[in-house]
C-alpha cells in the first residue's frame, strides 16, 4: 500500500465565474521510501497541493490516503491529532520556537502529543545532522541552515508516516541549499522516510528519486525519475 494516494484531487476557490482551479483533478501515489520532487512555477499549485497531502486545507473534492487514512473523512480534532502523529513538516521559515533551544524544539511536538521521547531515536537523528554541539542553543544563534537541520530534525522526530517539504531551501543561499538537500537526502535514506518535497528550483529538484510536474493545477506530464543525482 502507497503512504500517500491522492484521488482526483480539486480545489477551486469562488462560487460564481471565473472560478480559480488552485487544484484540477490531481492523481497520484508516492511509495514508502521515496522521495519525490514536486515542481512548478509560482500560482501552479504546488503550494496547494502540498497543503491538502497535509491536510492543512481540505479539498473542494477528491480523496487524500496518508498511510491508508482517509484524512479528509476526520473531523478537524481527529486530523489535527493525526496531523502531529503522522505527518511531519519542514517550512521554509523554519518555524522555531525562539524561547526554546535546539532539543527542545525538536522533541515539542512529541510532548505536545503527550507521549513519550524516544532518546535513542532522536539522538541518532542529532548525530546524522550534525546538531550534537547545539543542542542547548537557542535558534537565534544559529545559522539559517543550522535552524533548518533542527526544522528538519523536529519533523523526523515524531516517526511520522510523511514528510512534507514546502521550499525548504528557499531562505538559504547556494551553497547551503545543497549542504541541507545533502543532508535531507541522506536522512531519508538512512531512516527509511518518506518525503514529498516542493520547490521552483530544478537544481533542487534533482536530488529526489522522482519529479512530478505541476502547472495550473495539474500533473503537466508523466513523473520522471531524476536519476537519484546529488547537488
Amino acid at each position: 500500500m502507497p503512504i500517500l494516494q491522492i484521488d482526483h484531487l480539486k480545489k477551486y476557490y469562488g462560487q460564481t465565474e471565473p472560478v480559480v482551479k488552485a487544484l484540477d483533478g490531481i492523481s497520484l501515489t508516492v511509495e514508502r521510501g521515496e522521495f519525490v520532487a514536486i515542481v512548478g512555477t509560482s500560482g501552479s499549485g504546488k503550494s496547494t497541493l502540498l497543503h491538502m497531502m497535509g491536510g492543512l486545507d481540505r479539498a473542494t473534492s477528491g480523496k487524500v490516503f496518508v498511510g491508508g487514512n482517509d484524512i479528509f473523512a476526520m473531523n478537524d480534532e481527529a486530523l489535527t491529532i493525526f496531523r502531529r502523529r503522522s505527518i511531519g513538516f519542514v517550512f521554509q521559515h523554519y518555524n522555531l520556537i525562539p524561547i526554546l533551544n535546539v532539543y527542545e524544539n525538536i522533541v515539542l511536538p512529541i510532548e505536545l502529543d503527550g507521549t513519550r521521547v524516544d532518546k535513542d531515536y532522536v539522538e541518532r537523528i542529532i548525530r546524522a545532522l550534525g546538531l550534537k554541539d547545539k543542542v542547548h542553543q537557542l535558534p537565534s544563534r544559529l545559522s539559517g541552515g543550522q535552524q533548518q537541520r533542527v526544522a528538519i530534525a523536529r519533523a523526523l522526530a515524531t516517526k511520522p508516516s510523511l514528510v512534507l517539504a514546502d521550499e525548504p531551501t528557499g531562505n538559504l543561499d547556494s551553497k547551503t541549499s545543497q549542504e541541507v538537500m545533502i543532508l535531507l537526502k541522506q536522512v531519508s535514506e538512512q531512516f527509511g522516510q518518506t518525503i514529498v518535497m516542493i520547490t521552483h528550483n530544478e537544481d533542487i529538484a534533482q536530488t529526489a528519486d522522482r519529479i512530478i510536474r505541476i502547472e495550473d493545477g495539474k500533473i503537466a506530464m508523466r513523473p520522471e525519475t531524476s536519476g537519484k543525482r546529488g547537488v
